[in-house]
């Protein structure tokens, strides 16, 4: 495994961090607890030293499954991570309320590094701001119930730059970041800006939600050398000067496996000028057959009316890669179509991308008719 430095901490993190978001799950859909624990274990076997998980993840078992992957003296070898959700701070007395539980559902006295979960703009001024979130966590580190505070970020440049701007106690930083989202978001300049000011920076979605482990060939064609699509992806984000780690969403014990090999292998600056011309070259291809920006993160599930919104959205941007015929074999699949949608904007509420979900379904709706 190889390491590097988290910002201004000291400390020395694993190139490769386990996200407990996409652990496996079994045939009537909960999580696969025992795999999910030989994974985790598997990994720190192996030199990873950083493990994310988060208060809604796996339907919000993944924190206990976490919890359990650490015992035996695993809590030791690690860094753990986990994440506030602020949707569900109402009142400045619940910042507390909220760790306790986490801690409990974890099972240990701190965590290592502790974000305040998706800001968006939204949730920045009505949360962070009224309900005086970074106090709380300050609090809460002199209690030495968290040992560096952070955020993680769905949103524009500016709102980024803003929240990192508001504080002198953020250590770190989690942004949306690989090869196609170097322009979005907080970006290739959010990436630098972070850094600038002494934040570690860990990745999430290098590989966009796993769009990018499995290339049209218009897209695999830009690349020269020869690598999986998911070492093409991984290697971008490892390559870059300014990230600290990058988290990957593991959902079989061979992604594992892979993972671990490929981050042996990674290091800064690891991609010739030819390498790095041809990530150009697929973003653009890419960005012209893309639709909606989805990442299958689910946080738009469950949908009132029974919408697989992630699967549709699958399905519409298989059109662009695919073509209408095979998309539609797809989409005829469906047991609840995009038509069914009735506008609510729950999801549109919950969705770290920003998409109109309601208007995109119009349009689905209408493609597929």
């Amino acid at each position: 495994m190889q390491y590097r430095t988290f910002g201004s901490t000291g400390v020395r993190v694993s190139a490769l961090g386990f996200g407990a978001m996409r652990l496996p799950v079994l045939p009537d859909g909960t999580a696969d607890e025992q795999e999910s624990i030989r994974m985790i274990r598997h990994a720190i076997d192996n030199g990873v030293n950083y493990v994310d998980t988060a208060y809604p993840y796996m339907n919000g078992t993944s924190e206990l499954i976490v919890g359990k992957a650490l015992k035996d003296g695993y809590r030791e070898k690690i860094y753990l991570a986990d994440k506030l959700p602020v949707w569900k701070v109402e009142e400045e007395g619940d910042f507390e309320k909220v760790l306790e539980e986490q801690l409990q559902k974890l099972d240990v006295e701190s965590i290592d590094f502790y974000l305040l979960h998706a800001l968006d703009r939204g949730r920045f001024e009505e949360k962070v701001k009224k309900l005086h979130l970074v106090d709380h966590m300050i609090e809460a580190k002199k209690a030495g119930k968290i040992k560096h505070m952070g955020f993680s970020f769905h949103d524009d440049y500016e709102t980024f730059k803003e929240i990192i701007d508001y504080t002198d106690a953020w250590d770190f930083c989690q942004i949306q970041y690989n090869y196609i989202n170097t322009d979005y978001q907080a970006g290739q300049t959010g990436l630098e800006y972070a850094a600038s000011k002494g934040l570690g920076v860990v990745v999430m979605e290098p590989l966009l939600g796993g769009r990018l482990v499995q290339l049209s060939n218009h897209v695999a064609e830009a690349f020269t050398v020869e690598k999986t699509a998911v070492e093409h992806a991984l290697d971008f984000v490892w390559d870059q000067e300014h990230v600290s780690l990058l988290l990957s969403g593991m959902s079989t014990f061979e992604q594992v496996e892979d993972n671990l090999k490929y981050a042996d292998a990674s290091s800064k600056g690891m991609l010739s000028d030819e390498e790095r011309a041809c990530y150009v070259k697929a973003k653009e291809i890419f960005d012209k057959m893309a639709l909606v920006r989805c990442t299958a993160c689910e946080y738009c599930m469950p949908c009132p009316f029974g919408l697989n919104i992630p699967e549709i959205f699958k399905t519409y941007n298989n059109f662009g890669v695919r073509g209408k015929d095979k998309a539609k074999v797809e989409y005829d699949a469906l047991e609840v179509k995009a038509d069914a949608c009735r506008s609510c904007h729950h999801c549109e509420k919950e969705c770290p991308q920003h998409i109109e979900v309601s208007q995109v379904m119009k349009d689905i709706a209408k493609l597929f008719a």
